[in-house]
């Protein structure tokens, strides 16, 4: 099982959006939230991903397509 740790910057059009719930169902992984701060002109979430690291991969790629910007940790 590989890990990864990201940042996930938020554009305001997907503040409503289930993004972390449609993530977990879509590709069967681990989630933890680290930490958050959503509000004003910070919309970021950190988050640890548990998985196989070909689907850790997939779900990073389908974030992006979201429209989520991704920064490495």
């Amino acid at each position: 099982m590989s890990e990864q740790i990201l940042r996930l910057v938020y554009p305001v059009s997907l503040l409503s959006v289930p993004i972390i719930n449609q993530l977990i169902r879509r590709y069967d992984l681990t989630v933890n939230i680290l930490r958050a701060q959503i509000g004003g002109d910070d919309r970021w979430m950190e988050v640890q991903l548990s998985g196989n690291s070909v689907v850790i991969d997939d779900a990073i790629n389908w974030l992006k397509e979201q429209g989520i910007e991704i920064q490495y940790k």
